[in-house]
């Protein structure tokens, strides 16, 4: 049990160090990381905690990038309005599927992660910021995109930057940089929520084990704020987003192969 926590707490600390920067929270890497190596059920226990942790990316990294004023208030605000009431419906929609919860999770990250895959692989050449033709902004494809991301946080356990992102660069019209700053900070506000949502929702025997775990998930929380503060200082700067990329696809298809072969074999 020992060696086991010690290899979660330095993979907390590893992935919010090298997702802070690129406006990720980590949550889909999160989710395998206690299930697979402290082998906790996937349940609201273990969604309310992974996403604890993605909120304390998002708070660490976010913080940084609005000191750094690489952030769109108005954006956010508006993606606000779609994204807390999806966060909120994604939790009644894990109650309603509570008893096989396991599978349809799976399979939805199954999904997610190969829609992401497709994104990062075979997108062809990235645009770049001062190559996008300008565009009027599509606030009600905002408040949509955002929705499906605060859903998506809720039921996957995840701070949705991979939809809040692109949602943001491309109706939103706002450069990479800044797209990533505002996800950040929509997470920062929307994870909360859908945590509190959560711990509403769980029984007396998750609850019992959350508090029982209480001191070892504190540490964790300690370990992804100092990680992911680091990580956005240093990575802003310092890491190249391709190469962030890079190990980021090479863990989801570790990721998409075992969630496979749970559902399959």
């Amino acid at each position: 049990m020992l060696i086991e926590n010690l290899l979660v707490i330095l993979g907390v600390m590893v992935i919010a160090f090298i997702f802070a920067p690129i406006g990720l929270g980590g949550g889909m890497l999160f989710v395998p990381l206690l299930h697979y190596v402290s082998g906790w059920p996937i349940d609201g226990k273990l969604l309310a905690v992974s996403l604890m942790l993605t909120g304390v990316v998002s708070w660490g990294s976010g913080l940084t990038h609005r000191k750094e004023n690489l952030v769109d208030d108005d954006m956010i605000g508006i993606s606000l309005w779609g994204a807390v009431p999806g966060a909120v419906l994604g939790v009644f929609i894990i109650q309603l599927f509570e008893g096989d919860f396991d599978i349809i999770f799976k399979g939805l990250s199954l999904i997610l992660i190969s829609m992401a895959l497709a994104k990062y692989t075979f997108s062809g050449k990235k645009s770049r910021d001062d190559d996008l033709e300008h565009k009027e902004e599509n606030i009600p494809a905002v408040v949509l995109g955002s929705g499906f991301g605060g859903f998506l946080s809720s039921v996957l356990a995840i701070g949705a930057g991979a939809i809040y992102v692109p949602t943001l660069q491309t109706f939103g019209n706002l450069k990479a940089r800044i797209s990533i700053g505002s996800s950040l900070n929509i997470m920062m506000i929307v994870v909360p929520i859908a945590v509190i949502s959560h711990l509403v929702i769980l029984n007396d025997f998750q609850t019992n084990q959350l508090l029982e775990q209480l001191f070892f998930i504190a540490s964790l929380l300690i370990i992804t704020f100092i990680g992911s503060r680091f990580g956005a200082k240093f990575g802003i700067k310092n890491i190249p987003e391709n190469r962030i990329l890079q190990i980021f696809i090479t863990i989801l298809v570790i990721i998409w192969f075992r969630y496979l072969i749970d559902i399959f074999v």
